[in-house]
């Protein structure tokens, strides 16, 4: 027979501290969550600091850009290729390397994708915004090849700022981060031969929701971010191997399929 109320065990201390850090920790959740999810507002001044961003990034972030009535609509592409010295001074051009879906294959089939896997997504949306916003002679200057010397990012923003000076401080910030992400791409692909690398940003939006039960209908054509050869940049912070580590072993597996 069970007991009776009077002669049940009470619950334990630790038992009813579980339960209400639990709770706590749920109402936190639903409150950050609603925060951010919903649109900016003051009442994100309830929470102190960056510690709204810092709990909400990169697990946990969300945002209306999902929802109607702009959803997201398209498709980033980040392509890497490089220079390789041979040591007898000569020099070869390598194949381009499809970083997105390198970083995309490792959401694949995988309940808990690592961080790495929308870097290059991230980054090429960043760019794609920031090239958007020059005028045509400040996107002509960004084609051009900027590589010799130490101060090669220096000199494309002096020539940027002489063709307009709008938008160039964001551009520049975007092409540092970018020319970055190359550089660990290109070492992780192809080793220290490399001397300097290309990335190639695009953007393609998908079919059109009207023409979604056509099946002649084709996605439009790419939106393409034209950059010339760049220069190898590490950022402070950067562990070029450990980037190596994760992509090179995702990329050959990707080759291997």
């Amino acid at each position: 027979m069970s007991n009776s109320p009077a002669e049940r065990p009470p619950k334990t201390l630790i038992v009813r501290t579980t339960a209400a850090v639990a709770v706590l920790f749920t109402a936190w959740h639903l409150f950050a969550s609603f925060l951010w999810i919903s649109p900016p507002s003051t009442l994100r001044e309830l929470v102190p600091g960056s510690l709204l961003s810092n709990y909400m990034l990169p697990w946990f972030g969300q945002s209306w850009s999902v929802f109607a009535p702009a959803p997201i609509n398209g498709d980033y592409r980040l392509r890497v290729r490089a220079n390789l010295a041979d040591g007898e001074g000569r020099s070869r051009t390598t194949e381009w390397v499809d970083a997105t879906a390198v970083e995309l294959s490792m959401s694949h089939y995988n309940l808990f994708p690592p961080r790495a896997a929308g870097l290059a997504t991230h980054q090429a949306s960043l760019l794609k915004d920031s090239y958007d916003a020059l005028n045509e002679d400040q996107r002509k200057i960004v084609a051009l090849d900027y590589y010799a010397g130490d101060n090669w990012l220096g000199r494309m923003r002096e020539a940027m700022t002489v063709a307009g000076s709008q938008a160039v401080d964001e551009y520049v910030v975007q092409e540092r981060h970018s020319a970055a992400y190359a550089t660990q791409v290109a070492l992780a692909v192809w080793g220290d031969g490399v001397t300097n690398a290309q990335f190639e940003v695009s953007r393609q939006n998908v079919v059109p929701f009207e023409k979604r039960n056509d099946p002649n209908a084709k996605r439009p054509p790419r939106q393409l971010v034209d950059t010339g050869w760049r220069g190898l940049i590490k950022l402070p912070g950067q562990s070029n191997e450990a980037f190596a580590a994760t992509f090179r072993e995702t990329y050959k597996h990707l080759e291997q399929k």
